[in-house]
Parts: structure tokens; C-alpha cells; sequence
């Protein structure tokens, strides 16, 4: 699977299942309905979804131009961190006004779930890869015959 199909697939598996966590997760932390909850899992889950579909053509964009082309965890190290990281800092102002809480207590959520999801996010991309094999971008490509 390859192009926007993979992009969307990967993309949609990903925050559902996110969703199916975070949704009981929060409503325990914050001692708010299910509901409550579920309504900010959707809504951060939305809002990751683009960044996700974003983060990704940007990273396999990148990730294409490099010398090495294959998926080292290195590689897999950085996509989660930047991943995360950009998700962390879009995010915040969300969970602050939803749970009318500090942003200092948004910020220590946002870290809680960016370490959860840093993890999340590094080993669901492996089983994603090796369920659908890696993209084009990181695949070694072959050697051009010359003609004479």
C-alpha cells in the first residue's frame, strides 16, 4: 500500500485507536463523563489527524531526499519525536480551555500524552510498516542500468 491510500489508512488507524484509549483514560484523570471526555479525544484526535497527514508528507518528503532511505530506528526515533513535539505544542491551548485548567496543568496533560504517545506512535508505526511494508520513501532504490 503506497501514496494517499497508505497516508489515510495509516493515518485513520491510528487515531482511532487513539481515541479508544484516551477517551476512558481522560474521563478517569479529570473524574469527567465518558462523553466529556470523548468529545476532547475526538477533538485532539481530529486535530492530530491533519497534523499527522501534514507531519508525514513532510517527513517522507525529507525522508526520500536522504542518502539512506531505510527505516533505522534512529529514523523511527526522530519521526516520533517531531511527531509528537509539533503535536505537543499545537495542542495545548485545546486541553487548557476544554478541562479549564492552567496551561501549566495542559502542559503536564500535553507531557503525560506525549509520552504515551511518543511510545504509541513509535511502536504503531513499526506494525503499521510491517503490516503494509514501508513507504516508497523508505525503500532503498535500486541501481539505473546505463545504456550504451
Amino acid at each position: 500500500m503506497q501514496g494517499p491510500t497508505r497516508k489515510i489508512v495509516q493515518a485513520t488507524l491510528y487515531e482511532l485507536i487513539a481515541i479508544g484509549v484516551l477517551s476512558p483514560a481522560l474521563s478517569w484523570l479529570y473524574d469527567e463523563s465518558l462523553t466529556y471526555s470523548g468529545a476532547l479525544s475526538v477533538m485532539l484526535s481530529a486535530s492530530a489527524l491533519l497534523w499527522n497527514m501534514l507531519f508525514n508528507y513532510g517527513f517522507e518528503y525529507w525522508e526520500a531526499r536522504q542518502a539512506q532511505r531505510s527505516r533505522t530506528w534512529q529514523r523511527r526515533l526522530l519521526h516520533s519525536l517531531g511527531f509528537e513535539g509539533g503535536l505537543t505544542l499545537l495542542l495545548l491551548p485545546l486541553i487548557a480551555w476544554w478541562l479549564a485548567i492552567s496551561w501549566w496543568q495542559a502542559l503536564a496533560t500535553n507531557l503525560a500524552l506525549f509520552v504515551f504517545f511518543f511510545f504509541y506512535a513509535l511502536v504503531f508505526q513499526w506494525a503499521f510498516d510491517r503490516l503494509f511494508d514501508v513507504p516508497e520513501s523508505a525503500k532503498q532504490s535500486l541501481p539505473t542500468e546505463c545504456s550504451v
